[in-house]
């Protein structure tokens, strides 16, 4: 299966709840941290809902 990898770039401070669970969900706690994850339908569902916080690139 394909690979991408996540880098957080916004902050989650003034977010909602949700998004925040989602960040962490996805290994994501501290700015410019980059995760290597399944490009599986519930990831790329994740990535959707808090896109305007990370960059995404394919591995």
């Amino acid at each position: 299966m394909k690979k991408v990898k996540v880098t957080q770039v916004k902050s989650v401070i003034d977010r909602s709840e949700r998004q925040k669970r989602t960040m962490q969900a996805l290994g994501l706690t501290k700015m410019h941290r980059t995760v290597e994850k399944e490009a599986t339908p519930q990831i790329l569902g994740m990535i959707t809902k808090v896109s305007h916080l990370v960059k995404v690139e394919e591995a």
